[in-house]
């Protein structure tokens, strides 16, 4: 009796904190939206900053934010299937995969701002590249690079066994059975993963404030050394240091609404995937 009270209000009080969570987040997406929405019309996607933030638009601070989650997409994907598949294929001592798998959330836990330290020191110092766009693409692919590696991990994991032991019996070689059975059965975790770590990346201001960004007189990058962009995270951090200005206001909450509807984008993208992960977990 008391054991069943104690797992009733364990139950209880995990509901309310997570009615909480979401009631705080709500309030604070209601926020952004009821201060951003005046300032959305079609100039402010389509201009080009001007007057310190005070007028124009933030056209090329989205095109520069898909830059940067372009790059780290083409970075972290390769990465991320070979880590997947070295942990989840090749290491068959359960020690080295214990290791990997302490190494991944490591990384996963490492504070954003030394990615940008470290990123300043390779990148801009001994490579002589400056401010560059691919420098801040590298950087965010490796910093979402565990999250992506986790959840393919745990997607390959959840493959019935079945499936590669039928593959096994026809004959095939280790590396047929990863491309022909494991990568089209995992291809589900591969997105899901990629879209909530860009989502987390979009937000990121740290890692490209020292390597890739700047506030104003970039567009479309020419090169590579010295290409900096623009982005809607510097971009956000730089207005609230000057919102006292009711045009920057203005100008900062409706960058701030665009930044919340990019990430919520790619979390929707990948809830289907995430959905259907599960569904087919519960049956296997």
């Amino acid at each position: 009796m008391k054991r069943k009270l104690i797992h009733h209000l364990f139950r209880a009080l995990t509901g309310l904190c997570a009615l909480a969570s979401c009631a705080i987040l709500a309030g604070i997406v209601a926020s952004i939206v009821m201060r951003g929405w005046s300032a959305l019309n079609w100039d402010f996607f389509t201009q080009q900053i001007a007057l310190v933030g005070a007028s124009g638009g933030i056209f090329y601070n989205v095109i520069g934010t898909l830059i940067l989650l372009a790059t780290a997409f083409v970075v972290c994907t390769p990465l991320a299937l070979g880590f997947s598949i070295v942990h989840s294929v090749y290491l068959r001592d359960s020690h080295w995969r214990g290791k990997l798998t302490l190494l991944l959330y490591l990384l996963n836990g490492v504070p954003s701002i030394l990615f940008g330290i470290v990123g300043m020191v390779i990148f801009v110092q001994v490579l002589g590249w400056g401010k560059s766009w691919l420098a801040g693409g590298i950087l965010l692919g490796l910093m979402i690079l565990p999250t992506v590696s986790v959840t393919l991990i745990e997607r390959i994991g959840s493959l019935p066994i079945k499936y590669t032991e039928a593959a096994i019996g026809l004959g095939l070689r280790k590396s047929q059975i990863i491309r022909s059975v494991i990568l089209p059965q995992s291809i589900g975790g591969l997105i899901t993963g990629l879209m909530l770590g860009l989502a987390r990346a979009a937000g990121e201001t740290a890692p490209i404030m020292f390597t890739a960004t700047i506030f104003a007189g970039a567009s479309i990058p020419g090169g590579i050394k010295e290409s900096p962009v623009l982005s809607l995270p510097y971009h956000i951090f730089i207005l609230a240091q000057d919102s006292y200005d009711p045009a920057v206001k203005a100008k900062l909450w409706g960058s701030a609404l665009v930044l919340i509807i990019l990430v919520l984008g790619l979390s929707l993208v990948a809830l289907p995937a995430r959905l259907k992960i599960h569904e087919e977990a519960n049956h296997a």
